[in-house]
Formats: structure tokens, C-alpha cells, sequence
């Protein structure tokens, strides 16, 4: 297994567990999605696991490295990619690559032609020398990509990676995710967008209040539930664990 959530818990407060107990585990090749609303712990989940973040209990194992104790290890083996990235603003699409190359020691003769190639995909090279500032945010969200993931990571960890994306840029993104599933990387993405859950996910797991209530294929969940659709097995499912606080 690529990776592994063992019995993950993270407490904040006394009273209420953020995450509760989660277990699941990702395949090379595969791609997990969890899915549920604002509020359920998907974020806190996936920062857990890119060691942003520490668990209250429970362990997380990435390609066989235990987080936190092989922190420095493991980061060499993700992508991880939020909406909240916050890219230096003043700086460029071009300075902003050939930083994050030196800091992945990605030798020198091969950025020049990554770069070509990651600025090709997503249309970034006529923006390559602007100011990030300047850019819209789905020209953002994709000069993100091309930093989180140049270092080739087998794990790739993405929370919401089309929140706030048109279309087309969607598109891209969700293409890109299937090509780097085809070359065997494990991707976990959190989502509260059905129809991305349902075309990209192999497995979906339902976090309700910080608990992974439900997991399988949507068309395994929808079957479940005997529902219509994955969205109405969706609600069947939130409705039956969902307790107001």
C-alpha cells in the first residue's frame, strides 16, 4: 500500500473529535476521494496526512515511511496541494519554478526542459513571466500544480484541487489526475463536488462529523443504499449518521 490511516483521531477541543477514527488505505494506481460537506474533517484529514499537521492518535504510513518520524522522508514522496496555498504574489510563474527545483535538487539541465514541458500542458507559458498577482485564479491553481508535483511524487494528496476552477481549467486538472493515476501514482483527493467524486474516484469514503461512515465505488454505494444516483446515496447515507450538534 502506497498509503495507509490507521485509526487517525484529531481533538482540538475536549468535547468534539474533528476526525474520529478514520482508517482506509490507497493503492498504487488508484485514486481515493473523500467526500463529504464543509465541516466533515476532510482537510484536517489530508494535512494529517502530508505531516502538516499532527494526529491526537493513530498512525500514517506513506510508501512505507511512518509520519511524523520520517517527516523530511516523506515529503519527497508527495504532492500535496490546497486552495489555501499562497503563492509569493510579487514573484513569477518562472522564478516560482526554478525555486521549488533547487529546493527538490531537481538538477539544473532537466528544469529547463520539465518546465517546457509542465508550462506546455497547462498554458502557462505566456504567463511565465508575469506577476503572480496578476493571474486568475484558475492560472494560479495551475502554476500550483506544476510546483507541487515536479518533483514526480508517487503520492499525491489534493484537497478540493478544482474549488473555485471555471470550466476548462476544471477540466484540465481532472484530466491531469487521470494521466498521473494511468502512471500508477496514488491520489487522494477530498471533494464536496459529486460528479468529480463519480468520475475520478476508484473508492469514495463518506466523512460525516469526522467519521469515515461509508466507503466503496459510487456505483458499490449507490447500489448499497439503493438509491437512483451516487448523489441521492450520498444524502441517504449523511442523513443516517449526521447528528446535529
Amino acid at each position: 500500500m502506497m498509503v495507509e490511516v490507521c485509526n487517525v483521531c484529531k481533538r482540538y477541543t475536549e468535547k468534539k473529535l474533528t476526525v474520529d477514527n478514520v482508517s482506509f488505505s490507497v493503492e498504487a494506481g488508484t485514486v481515493y476521494g473523500l467526500l463529504g460537506p464543509n465541516g466533515a474533517g476532510k482537510t484536517t484529514l489530508m494535512q494529517m496526512i502530508s505531516t502538516l499537521l499532527k494526529p491526537t492518535s493513530g498512525e500514517i504510513y506513506i510508501a512505507g515511511l511512518k509520519a511524523p518520524k520520517d517527516t523530511l522522508e516523506i515529503h519527497r514522496k508527495i504532492g500535496f496541494l490546497t486552495t489555501e496555498v499562497k503563492l509569493d504574489p510579487g514573484s513569477t510563474p518562472n522564478k516560482l519554478y526554478d525555486f521549488f527545483a533547487e529546493l527538490y535538487d531537481i538538477p539544473k539541465e532537466t528544469v529547463k526542459e520539465k518546465k517546457q514541458r509542465d508550462f506546455d500542458r497547462f498554458g502557462i507559458m505566456p504567463f511565465a513571466d508575469k506577476r503572480i498577482v496578476d493571474l486568475s485564479t484558475g492560472m494560479k491553481q495551475k502554476v500550483s500544480i506544476c510546483i507541487s508535483l515536479m518533483h514526480e511524487p508517487p503520492v499525491i494528496i489534493f484537497d478540493e484541487p478544482t474549488n473555485g476552477l471555471d470550466i476548462l481549467t476544471s477540466k484540465q486538472v481532472t484530466d491531469y489526475l487521470l494521466e498521473l493515476k494511468a502512471e500508477g501514482r496514488a491520489i487522494i483527493l477530498s471533494t464536496h463536488i459529486f460528479q468529480l467524486a463519480e468520475s475520478l474516484c476508484d473508492v469514495i469514503g463518506v466523512l460525516v462529523d469526522g467519521k469515515l461512515v461509508a466507503s466503496g465505488s459510487a456505483a458499490e454505494l449507490t447500489e448499497m443504499t439503493g438509491s437512483k444516483n451516487f448523489e441521492e446515496a450520498f444524502f441517504k447515507i449523511y442523513s443516517e449518521y449526521h447528528k446535529e450538534q
